[in-house]
């Protein structure tokens, strides 16, 4: 087992493509996954009992939004909790890729994982508007079930998308194909859905107004985008059929 510094170089190696990935998960959350699953490694984790850790982080900091009385202390805490969880999930893949030890049952463990977690992340904001927060309206109360449902749209649809890609377009690409450069323009527009800077919003549990209107801003942003991934990803996968 080599030392941290040469786990780390291997994993720099053995990094998925930048392509369709915000300048969070780019810059922060992936150098810090990479570390991670340095750790892992020489810890002797397998990417599955990552992925259950990051469970762990990510659950709990939820559980504690819905039971716990909101204020800044909590706050920080379920954010730095769901951005270790965030992390951790980036960590799990880096480390299924180094050791060669992933497989269909680590990627569906991965996928129930995060789709748990963007049903639970709204579920919990919901409860905690409904047991800690003095409304406005009790139309707040439908903001989170908006918010969820375009979140879970968003991430089935994307799995459907590459899976029916996949699926669409066998074999290797044309000769002498190349990789369309990276858009740091795009990285940049893709920052508002990014689920590492909507976890920021949680810091301010200390400030419930603040809080309500990041997460009624985050709320309308994630919707656009959702109208937008679904025209991409249709046209897409038409031009397929047409190919």
């Amino acid at each position: 087992m080599g030392s941290t510094g040469t786990v780390l170089r291997e994993l720099r190696g053995a990094q998925k493509s930048a392509k369709g990935v915000s300048l969070y998960s780019r810059y922060v959350n992936r150098p810090a996954g990479r570390v991670l699953a340095a750790w892992a490694y020489r810890m002797g984790l397998t990417p599955n009992q990552v992925t259950s850790i990051s469970a762990l982080f990510t659950y709990g900091s939820l559980a504690a939004v819905a039971l716990v009385e909101p204020s800044w202390p909590l706050g920080a805490a379920v954010w730095a909790g769901l951005a270790i969880g965030f992390a951790l999930d980036s960590a799990d893949g880096q480390l299924a890729r180094l050791t060669g030890r992933g497989g269909p049952d680590g990627e569906w463990l991965d996928h129930v994982v995060d789709c748990g977690k963007m049903i639970l992340v709204h579920t919990a904001v919901l409860i905690s508007f409904y047991r800690f927060a003095e409304l406005p309206s009790q139309g707040w109360l439908l903001l989170p079930l908006a918010f969820q449902f375009a979140a879970v749209l968003t991430f089935c649809a994307g799995l459907l998308r590459e899976q029916l890609g996949k699926t669409a377009v066998s074999g290797p690409g044309p000769a002498g194909a190349v990789a369309a450069p990276v858009s740091r323009v795009r990285a940049l527009a893709l920052l508002p859905a990014d689920y590492g800077v909507f976890c920021l919003v949680f810091a301010l549990l200390g400030a419930p107004g603040a809080f309500r209107a990041g997460y009624a801003v985050l709320a309308v942003v994630h919707t656009l985008f959702l109208a937008a991934f679904l025209a991409k990803w249709f046209r897409e996968l038409r031009a397929l059929r047409a190919g």
